[in-house]
This record gives structure tokens, sequence and C-alpha cells, in this order.
């Protein structure tokens, strides 16, 4: 493809394969058995989270035992050897990664869910990708600004720059949207495309997530054929083609939902950890003028139980979100904007809660929290990073919420 000459191109490492688990493995690999697996990596994501910032994308090392842990099985349907555990299951397992780094518990928590997504193409789409020698894929899914996707004879040509490529510096596929110049009412759809028919630039330099690498993709002219593309629409109300082929409810959740619950994770993972970390420095810190730690303070004590509220909140709101998209799912039914609208308010507020927790710990514990080397200023900078999401827009997500209260429709598509 062209690209052009001047612009850098990121040093990403497109998955050889072939490290796959055995069909044994996965039969044998229960949601509990997963979850500890998952558990197990926290250390070592914590451990690595100031490499993986000074990269600007996940290590190498870490993000292999990820793939050999299996977590990136968990969405891929049975028919295709995959697990198709829960939604609950799914939370469960990426806590643990969010505390180590929230980074790389980001880029993990989306590549584990976007295999959701392309369980949502056709059938010809599927067997191509999950049956033809990927049991489960790395992919980005990129949406804004959409490209241009021109028909042609068999498919489309797709040209576009999308930003915040969370996963594509190893990734082994790309989904990624586009829209047909002219038709009416537009519509946005999403195209699926191996990773090496694009192109990455090197893009994200970040104050906070830096270690997410979401660098921009660039194609231009890409064949895309058509059985590689699905409305975006469907996949919303959770009615796209996957929801019909597949049993399994969790393949008739709601989109942007199941997608702010998955940005939500990490999140709530972070501020777990930053209060853990909080209560555990308040035994140590001796403050200036005083023998006292700052554990005999009552204020420090009040911050502590403050923080911990606020992180417990966060989690119990988005553990109840996740119940009511699956509810929505079990239903079996398209979902509507009004429910959809509640639960993106809840959503928001999981992030509005993190924050404050986060917060409230680098608000009490001094300088010294700033220093590079201590966790908790990096804990700051990526969650207001994360909270600049546009599904955490508290404000537009209340708007919708009110406008429905009074039967006014929704005034955006991010429904």
């Amino acid at each position: 493809m062209n690209v052009i000459p001047t612009l850098k191109l990121a040093d990403r490492r497109i998955p050889a394969g072939g490290d796959w688990l055995s069909a044994e493995v996965l039969e044998n690999l229960t949601p509990g058995e997963l979850v500890r697996r998952a558990s197990a990596l926290r250390p070592l994501l914590a451990a690595h989270a100031l490499e993986a910032e000074t990269l600007r994308r996940p290590v190498d090392s870490v993000w292999q035992a990820l793939r050999d842990s299996g977590v990136f099985y968990h969405f891929v349907p049975k028919a295709y050897g995959g697990l198709e555990f829960s939604l609950d299951a799914f939370i469960d397992a990426m806590l643990p990664l969010g505390e180590g780094c929230a980074s790389t518990g980001w880029v993990a928590s989306f590549c584990v869910e976007h295999n959701w997504m392309l369980a949502q193409f056709s059938k010809e789409a599927q067997d191509e990708i999950f049956g033809g020698g990927w049991p489960y894929v790395i992919a980005p899914g990129v949406t804004m600004p959409p490209g241009r996707a021109a028909p042609v004879h068999g498919g489309y040509l797709l040209t576009g720059r999308w930003k915040w490529g969370t996963g594509v510096m190893h990734a082994d596929w790309i989904l990624a949207t586009g829209m047909i110049p002219g038709e009416s009412p537009p519509r946005m759809l999403f195209f699926v495309f191996p990773a090496g028919d694009a192109a990455v630039v090197d893009t994200w330099h970040m104050d906070g997530m830096a270690g997410t690498g979401s660098n921009d993709i660039v194609a231009e002219d890409l064949f895309v054929p058509a059985h590689r593309c699905i409305d975006m629409g469907l996949m919303r109300e959770g009615r796209a083609p996957g929801a019909l082929l597949h049993a399994n409810p969790i393949y008739s959740m709601p989109m942007l939902p199941f997608l702010g619950i998955t940005a939500a994770i990490p999140a709530v993972g972070l501020a777990r950890a930053t209060v853990q970390a909080f209560n555990e420095r308040l035994g140590v810190r001796v403050l200036h003028g005083s023998s006292a730690t700052q554990a005999e303070k009552p204020i420090a004590q009040m911050r502590l139980a403050q923080a911990e509220m606020s992180a417990r909140t966060a989690e119990v709101l988005l553990r109840d979100a996740a119940r009511q998209t699956m509810a929505l799912a079990d239903r079996r039914s398209p979902s509507t904007a009004d429910e959809r609208t509640y639960i993106r308010v809840q959503i928001a507020s999981v992030m509005d809660h993190c924050r404050a927790a986060i917060r409230t710990v680098c608000v009490a514990s001094g300088s010294s929290a700033h220093a590079l080397d201590n966790p908790l200023q990096r804990a700051l900078r990526d969650v207001n990073v994360m909270s600049s999401h546009v599904v955490y827009d508290l404000d537009t997500a209340l708007e919708l919420r009110g406008r429905s209260m009074i039967g006014l429709p929704p005034n955006t598509a991010l429904t």
C-alpha cells in the first residue's frame, strides 16, 4: 500500500501464531482456572508497568504470558474451539490485570472483547478466521474517524486513517469502520482485515496510558471482501449475524454497553490497587516534624476509607451494569435506546468513582507520590487519560439519559 514516506511507522510485533493452547487444555479450562491464571499474572504486569510506559506498548514477554494463559479464548465460540465464558468471569479475569498495569490490562481487555466482535460477523468470516488458522485474534477495533468504503465487485475498497488503535502493536487482524460516501441514510460499517495489510503510524505519545501503544492505523484502497463486513447498527442492538449463529446469549449483548464495561474493568482494577498501595504506605510513611506514621492520623484513616468506598462503589456499579447487559442479551430481542442510555450513565459513573478513589489517595500521599518511581503518579495520569474515553463522558451520558426520561430521542449515535 502507499504510505506517506515521511510518516514514522511503529515498531509493532505481528504474532507468528502457532502458540495456541491444545484442545485438551481448553476442554479442561474452567472459568475459575482462567481467573486463577490471570490473577497469577498480576505481579508480572506490575513489575513491567514502568517498562511498558517507557516502550509505549505492552512488553513482549508479558504479552506472551497473556497468550499462554488462555484469556484470549474467553469469548471465542465453542464451535471454533473457544471457551464461551460469561461476562462475570470476564470481569473476574481482567480485574487483576488492571491491578497490575492499567495500560496492559486495558489492551488485554479490549483484545479479549474484540473476539466477541468477530463472533458477530457472518459465518463465512468466522469460518475463514476462527476456523482458518486463528483460534483467536489479537485485533484493535478502531472506529474514529471512520474510513471511506467504496463498493466494488465482491466487496469494498477501504481507505482511512483511524486513531486509538488499542491492541495494534501485537495484532494479527484489524477491525475498522468505514462509511459509503453519499449513502442515505448513512451507515457505519465494520470491516476486518489482516494486520499486515495496514500501516501503523507512531503517534502514541501520551501523558497517561502510555503503555497501550494505541497508535494510528492507515489503509489505502484496501480490498475487503463483502463477507468480512458488518453493519454496526446490528451489533449496537444485539442482533448481528453472530447473535443468530451462536446459541449462547452472550452473543446477543448490545455492543456499546459491553464496550463500556470492557473499558471500565482496568480502571476498577487500578483503583483497587491504588487503595491497597495507599494502605500499605500509611504504615511506613513518617510525616514531617513527627515521629508518628501517617497511619496514626485520623484524617489519613478517613481518606483511606473514602478511597476504598469509591473503588468498591465503582466495582458494584460495574458488576450491576454487566447483569443488566446480560439481561438484555437473555431477552433475545433488540435493546432500546432507553435501556442502553441507562447503562451508559452507570458505566460513566464507574469511571467517575475510580477517578475519585485515585485522586483521594494521591492528595493524601504528599509530594513523594509524584516521584516518577512511585506507581501512584502513574495511576493518576492513567485514570485521567482513561476517563477521557468517549464512553465515560458523564455530561453526555446524563444528557442522553435525561432526554430519554422526558421522551426525547437520542441526539448522538453512541447509545
